[in-house]
């Protein structure tokens, strides 16, 4: 894997930065550990040419996608966030360790402030099953996810997103409404500051919560 085009990955839209670190996570899960290597050196790489891009300055774009696509996976995809999972982020932050060309940069404690995050949603989104019958404590383990998220819309909505499945799964029809109208004051908020049109992208939203009612 080669990027002749890195513009296309790191600049513009995100969508194919989103949909590849999406696919890579995923074989990051995988059953057999040479798939598991092969893709959490792959993901590296994609960080890794993302800080090249930048002039050695961030990997913004990889970033924030990796941890876009973690909280999607924890709604779609089952088992993620186990040992298999953990170890392919422990080899990310062995590449980055023994990367001499930037070793005396930003980028290794980047990653590592990375495979952290994701770390912390991945525990607390298991707690948060644990407890899903003890409300106080569920309480406290979503306040703390979603103060994680804090500074960064994009991902809250994410994790709203992902929540909101997962109750629609269950039949909890109305706590799925409830987050997609969080969703949508997160994105009139953002939506009015760029003074872009509200209701062509709140139709699907308002859709789903006129069928609930």
């Amino acid at each position: 894997f080669h990027p002749q085009f890195p513009s296309t990955f790191y600049e513009g839209r995100a969508d194919m930065c989103s949909a590849l670190c999406y696919e890579i996570l995923k074989y990051c899960n995988s059953k057999l550990s040479s798939i598991r290597t092969e893709a959490s050196q792959l993901l590296y790489f994609l960080m890794r040419n993302n800080f090249d891009y930048t002039g050695k300055k961030s990997f913004v774009r990889t970033h924030l996608q990796v941890i876009i696509s973690v909280s999607q996976l924890i709604a779609d995809v089952v088992g993620i966030g186990g040992t298999r999972f953990q170890q392919s982020l422990s080899i990310i932050n062995n590449c980055a360790n023994n990367d001499r060309i930037i070793k005396h940069t930003t980028f290794p404690s980047d990653v590592k402030d990375l495979t952290k995050r994701i770390r912390t949603v991945l525990m607390a989104t298991a707690q948060m099953k644990e407890h899903e019958n003890d409300p106080e404590m569920l309480v406290d383990l979503q306040y703390s996810l979603a103060k994680s998220y804090a500074s960064t819309p994009e991902l809250r909505k994410t994790w709203l997103d992902s929540m909101a499945r997962i109750h629609v799964k269950n039949g909890d029809l109305s706590e799925a409404a409830m987050c997609y109208v969080h969703v949508a004051a997160l994105v009139a908020e953002y939506l009015t500051r760029k003074g872009m049109d509200l209701i062509s992208y709140f139709n699907p939203y308002l859709f789903f919560i006129m069928a609930v009612e």
